[in-house]
């Protein structure tokens, strides 16, 4: 399975930056083996109120979750998580919450993650990190 951090989720609606928004278009579309992690809809939901001045609601923003949830595995996090947050954090320079992400994407089996967060580790722990704007 494939999974895509939040920052992909909002170019698909940014107008502001074309060339992104045409490639996170296309990433979501391509990924019929996409999981939607419960942090990344969330946090989606919370950011979203960013596109308000690009004519943007939060009325789209949670029927694109919705969307997502029709056609994609949702992934929600366990207690266990916790546990694996704690050892990334102790290895890595990560924040908590992209620990959080990588825990789940790893108790999830999810081989791929498409974020541009993570430009220092293309790899965590046999969890690919592909930069889709590079």
């Amino acid at each position: 399975m494939n999974a895509i951090d939040t920052n992909i989720l909002l170019y698909a609606h940014d107008s502001r930056e074309p060339a992104k928004q045409a490639t996170a278009i296309a990433l979501i579309e391509s990924l019929d083996d996409g999981a939607l992690l419960w942090q990344v809809a969330t946090e989606y939901l919370a950011a979203s109120r960013k596109l308000v001045p690009l004519g943007y609601n939060y009325k789209q923003a949670w029927q694109d979750i919705r969307d997502l949830r029709a056609v994609w595995h949702t992934v929600l996090p366990t207690w266990n998580v916790l546990d694996r947050v704690e050892s990334l954090l102790t290895r890595y320079s990560l924040s908590f919450w992209d620990a959080m992400l990588i825990a789940t994407c790893h108790e999830a089996n999810i081989v791929r993650l498409y974020s541009e967060d993570f430009g220092a580790y293309p790899q965590i722990d046999h969890l690919e990190i592909v930069n889709p704007f590079k």
